[in-house]
């Protein structure tokens, strides 16, 4: 390697939002704060957000209730 052209590589930590602490080795000095690490993320945790859904599907229904009635109408008259 050339000497003088490479960046500082030390040890660093990286401090989550959760209070969680990594230390690692890396070209980023000091401590580096992070909003998510894999202790409180969704994915590692199983503690996943559920979302509505069923308040969207009720939505689009609403919305497109005209049309719904007119196709049952058609299927009423065959």
């Amino acid at each position: 390697m050339k000497e003088g052209i490479h960046p500082k590589y030390d040890n660093v930590k990286f401090q989550c939002a959760c209070g969680n602490v990594i230390e690692t080795n890396s070209t980023k000095q000091g401590v580096v704060k992070i909003d998510i690490c894999s202790a409180c993320h969704p994915f590692f945790t199983g503690k996943e957000k559920l979302v509505d859904t069923a308040g969207r599907v009720e939505r689009f229904y609403r919305k497109y209730k005209k049309h719904f009635e007119e196709q049952e109408k058609k299927k009423k008259e065959s």
